[in-house]
């Protein structure tokens, strides 16, 4: 069975609950940042059980780290010379000596997040494989390693690609692991080898570029060392492999409905719009058209693995794929429908009950979503709140991503910046006005971002002697990877691996099962054999670096 049937063989056509995907994200919105404070505060209020908790199995240990790496660089003044703590937890279960040290880099979130990969993920495979010790390294400023005691603009100065790197670099040289204290298990002494997933997989590309003379290797998974201001190409990859019949029926209604609210702005027919969709009562077009536009943002959440798949994009596709009207209640639209489908261009029968049906979606996901939540629509989905932004305490976690990527990393997802002669899959009233209201609002950053900082590195072209390449064939950040469509094909060496993995997401080899939860297909044969091959190189990079040195392994 394909990779993508396998995925949403379970998933109903009719779906009043919508599992969101909350990985690697960029062009947040209002009702986004709301959401991770109400999220935050339901974590807070959690009381943690249970002796398998993987915090418990793992104890979070600290290191002193350096606030300021560089006093040379006018971006950070005022300097400083104080330090702040940096978690990191480990595992040496598997160690024996001559083993490397496995560090995952945990990216723009908390750190304990990323435990399970320490339990059964990739760290703990390639540990496992070299007789390694495995690391979670949280990123500077997430989780609990604050540098600043909140996070306002002026004290986010300290939050740059630059430093993170040099974080993990200053680890690498002064990591003391308890236990095994009278082992030198520096980068002085033993091979360090690097992983990260997404943001994280390129901070670890750069990490070997950067400090070649400290991590040994590094594997960059989904990894996207080209940054991209108005990345458009987002949508490309559900666009190229997403099902024919919901990629068509979602450029075609996404093309009605935008030529009703653009072309017709001086008529009543875009408040009609918004009312056959239930959403009446949002102000802004621009608002609108991105509460509706969820679903098909969705391919990224898939995954192989059971417990962190999402069936949100399976959901949506089943949805506005059906030329049978799945929703009873919403039939009676149809006429209304039917002729704001003709003054958006489009009489084709099959898709009033696509449109019906997509109606239907978001009335079940968004507009009861918001009706539970007793708050008024504009409160539920605008993305313009000044007050809002301005809140700057360090509960505020939701500043921490987007800074990064207002400041450096761009990636910006607009339906704009779609070709002319290419029907978008989101509305082009999603632009980068639109989506760059948290950069001027929170952070009074109102040019484009320096996306230079980071292709300064080499962007989709970044190549080094032992760095691998990883990702996945239908990922939405491919076009910002070094497998992007269209440039010239890598030769897939043991020193410069490059694997894409077919039918594969977003950084699908980070995941990794118990023996026992293994079955016939799962883990997929394509990830089943990527994760073998990480852990052959990886071995053969230790290899290289014991003969280097005339040790024995």
């Amino acid at each position: 069975m394909a990779i993508l049937q396998y995925l949403l063989a379970s998933v109903a056509l009719v779906a009043p609950v919508v599992n969101g995907y909350k990985g690697f994200r960029t062009s947040l919105t209002l009702g986004d940042f709301k959401e991770q404070m109400e999220e935050r505060e339901m974590r807070t209020a959690l009381i943690h059980p249970r002796d398998t908790d993987l915090e418990k199995l793992y104890p979070a240990q600290t290191i002193q780290m350096p606030i300021d790496h560089f006093h040379n660089d006018s971006i950070y003044e005022p300097h400083t010379n104080e330090t702040f703590l940096l978690r990191y937890w480990f595992d040496a279960s598997h160690y024996q000596p001559g083993g490397p040290v496995i560090v995952l880099q945990g990216g723009e979130t908390d750190g304990a997040g990323r435990l399970r990969y320490l339990q059964k993920g990739i760290v703990a495979q390639l540990s496992q494989a070299t007789n390694g010790l495995g690391v979670i390294f949280e990123h500077r400023y997430y989780g609990e390693s604050h540098p600043t005691d909140d996070f306002s603009t002026k004290n986010l100065r300290f939050l740059t690609t630059d430093q993170a790197l040099a974080d993990q670099a200053y680890f690498a040289q002064n990591a003391v692991f308890p236990g095994l204290e009278h082992l030198n298990l520096t980068s002085h002494n033993v091979p360090y080898i690097a992983y990260g997933g997404s943001y994280a997989g390129s901070v670890v590309a750069f990490l070997r570029k950067l400090y070649p003379d400290v991590y040994w290797g590094a594997i960059a998974s989904s990894g996207v060392p080209e940054a991209i201001y108005d990345y458009w190409e987002y949508y490309e990859a559900a666009r190229i492999y997403g099902p024919s019949e919901c990629i068509e029926a979602t450029q075609k209604l996404t093309h009605a409905i935008d030529n009703v609210l653009i072309n017709h702005t001086d008529t009543e027919y875009p408040q009609r719009v918004k009312n056959i969709f239930g959403l009446g009562n949002i102000t802004r077009n621009d608002d609108f058209a991105n509460a509706i536009a969820q679903g098909i943002a969705g391919l990224q959440g898939l995954n192989w693995d059971p417990a962190v798949n999402s069936t949100e994009f399976g959901h949506y596709c089943g949805n506005i794929s059906s030329t049978e009207v799945l929703y009873p209640g919403i039939a009676e639209r149809e006429e209304e429908a039917k002729e704001l489908l003709a003054v958006g261009g489009y009489d084709e029968v099959k898709l009033v009950n696509q449109l019906l049906n997509y109606i239907g979606y978001v009335d079940a996901t968004a507009v009861k979503g918001c009706k539970r939540r007793g708050k008024s629509q504009d409160d539920c989905f605008t993305n313009y709140d000044s007050k809002f932004y301005q809140q700057d305490d360090i509960t505020q976690e939701w500043r921490l991503w987007a800074y990064q990527y207002c400041f450096e990393w761009g990636y910006l997802q607009t339906g704009s910046g779609v070709p002319a002669d290419q029907l978008p899959l989101i509305s082009r009233l999603i632009n980068l006005e639109f989506t760059s209201t948290v950069c001027r609002e929170a952070f009074n950053i109102t040019t484009p971002s320096q996306v230079e900082r980071i292709n300064k590195h080499g962007g989709v072209n970044i190549s080094y002697p032992r760095l691998a390449h990883v990702d996945g064939e239908w990922d939405p950040w491919r076009a910002a990877s070094p497998h992007r469509i269209g440039l010239p094909g890598r030769e897939s060496t043991v020193s410069e691996p490059f694997i894409l993995i077919e039918k594969g997401v977003h950084h699908w080899d980070e995941n990794g099962l118990f023996p026992n939860e293994t079955r016939p297909g799962l883990p997929p044969k394509p990830v089943a054999d990527v994760q073998k091959a990480e852990a052959e190189f990886v071995k053969a990079w230790v290899e290289e670096w014991h003969k280097a040195r005339g040790t024995d392994v």
